[in-house]
């Protein structure tokens, strides 16, 4: 039985010696400590910067600057807390789909080292850590339908995908991984959690092969450094999330002057989110009410299922298109010149509109990868000294146009089916970013390529040229995908826990 340690309650000055050191408690960091602890007897140990309790002396450590597209701040979408992200997560679950894993000709720097069939084993055991019930997905059409009647769509690229939500016991959504997994964390004899620790410096040896240690600092009651201490571990995987890992690589630049693993400028750059448009465009509804599933989450079976439009493999490829999610919201007034148009084209179609609704529409975006939108250091440091972090974000208007011709093509298949007609609302770019939201996504910026000169880490994980070091977490997805990362990243990570079950026992 392991108990949670507070760092502040270390020894000045304390040496730790693990096998493996896990930078961050957050998804990534609890479920590769939980897959590592399994049939193995290697030791163990989490740094997680925060506590089991919000304290916004800790949040502060994450505050940055911005410059581009408006963005949320920096502290805000993430949580330094135990459990991280998924302290405030939404719950929405959806597997990338297999296109999203392959070099796309239309698509600059795509192309991740192994396809989506390597994740396969993995995923089954995701989707049992984060509660989202049984494996449903795009067969939860039959489901649905036993609910209530789904829209028909006519042929064509998009075809009705859907979420699945996480959900704690007691029906509480979503599951939050470090109330969820605090007893399996301490029952496992060779975890050492260790709160309210901050890694402040990743320290390589002098030929900058491998990490030769990490430094590490608590913070004092008065919001300045605290103790020190340092951590010598085997192995160390950084699970700190795409902005902190980045943070913590760049800014570790003693050996290497660029940063930890940067001797290619690679570190921070490609940031990616799922920009989430609202009102994007107006869907009508001849027949009227929707089924409840497209607007709201809803219980169909043993899941709880939302359902969304998705292009399909071969519309993204014949109209290079890139992924999104297309969703209808909440009920919405046409104007005279909308309501003109239901006559209008009701009558055309010999249908009866009589009880027509119209829906608001709104989407999760996949944005092209760019390396200009980066995350880079500024001259300002937080309370530990550290950098803090500068995000220019960008979203060009290739973005909103490929995601027009994906609406255009849904409009065509509704009007084709006869169930109703949709109407675009944006035409310029001021239109898609005035109502701007985001997934809080931050993915991208530790990128994945089996080439050093066009990714931060290999397809296991491990940073080029320092063969200890790995990174977890959605910061080396190499492209996006318009599914939320959470249950991609846990696939993904307890990949690299097998991995590192090879390379470290």
């Amino acid at each position: 039985m392991s108990e949670f340690v507070d760092a502040r309650t270390l020894p000045a000055g304390m040496v730790l010696t693990p096998d493996i050191a896990i930078v961050g408690g957050g998804p990534a960091g609890i479920s590769l400590a939980m897959a590592l602890a399994n049939n193995t007897k290697l030791d163990l140990l989490l740094l997680e910067s925060g506590s089991a309790n919000f304290d916004p002396a800790v949040q502060a450590l994450y505050t940055g600057s911005q410059s581009g597209d408006a963005y949320a701040p920096l502290e805000v979408g993430r949580l330094r807390t135990l459990g991280g992200g998924t302290n405030h997560w939404g719950g929405w679950s959806r597997p990338l789909d297999a296109i999203d894993f392959e070099k796309r000709d239309w698509v600059p720097h795509s192309g991740w080292p192994f396809p989506k069939a390597a994740l396969d084993a993995y995923y089954p055991i995701a989707q049992n850590l984060i509660e989202a019930g049984p494996w449903i997905y795009d067969k939860g059409d039959s489901v649905a339908a036993a609910n209530a009647p789904m829209m028909p769509l006519g042929e064509g690229g998009l075809y009705t995908s859907w979420f699945q939500f996480s959900k704690m016991r007691g029906d509480v959504v979503p599951t939050r991984f470090g109330a969820r997994y605090e007893g399996s964390l301490k029952a496992a004899a060779n975890i050492k959690p260790l709160l309210n620790a901050n890694v402040t410096a990743v320290r390589l040896t002098p030929n900058a092969q491998q990490v030769d240690r990490l430094d590490a600092a608590t913070l004092n009651p008065e919001g300045g450094i605290g103790k020190r201490f340092t951590i010598r571990p085997r192995h160390v995987v950084m699970a700190a999330g795409g902005m902190e890992n980045a943070r913590l690589l760049l800014a570790s630049n003693d050996v290497m002057k660029a940063g930890v693993g940067n001797q290619n400028d690679l570190v921070g750059r490609f940031f990616g989110d799922n920009p989430i448009p609202r009102n994007v465009a107006t869907l009508v509804v001849f027949g009227g009410k929707l089924a409840s599933y497209y607007g709201s989450t809803q219980t169909l079976g043993e899941a709880r299922m939302r359902a969304v439009f998705a292009p399909t493999a071969a519309f993204a490829r014949s109209k290079k298109v890139m992924g999104s999610l297309t969703t209808l919201e909440y009920p919405v007034e046409l104007d005279d010149i909308g309501k003109a148009a239901v006559i209008t084209a009701a009558n055309a179609l010999g249908v009866d509109a009589s009880s027509a609704r119209a829906y608001s529409v709104g989407c999760g975006m996949e944005l092209l990868p760019d390396r200009d939108r980066r995350l880079t250091l500024t001259g300002e440091t937080d309370a530990l000294g550290l950098p803090r972090l500068k995000l220019h974000n960008i979203v060009s208007d290739a973005d909103f146009a490929l995601y027009r011709q994906t609406l255009a093509e849904l409009g065509r298949q509704v009007l084709a089916s006869g169930a109703g007609l949709l109407r675009i609302n944006c035409s310029r770019r001021e239109d898609w970013l005035k109502n701007m939201d985001w997934g809080h996504h931050h993915l991208g910026t530790v990128r994945m390529h089996v080439d050093p000169r066009q990714g931060v880490v290999d397809g296991d994980g491990k940073v080029h040229g320092i063969a200890n070091l790995f990174v977890a977490g959605s910061a080396v997805f190499p492209t996006y995908g318009a599914s939320n990362p959470t249950l991609n990243l846990i696939a993904l990570t307890l990949r690299l826990a097998d991995h590192l079950k090879k390379v470290a026992t």
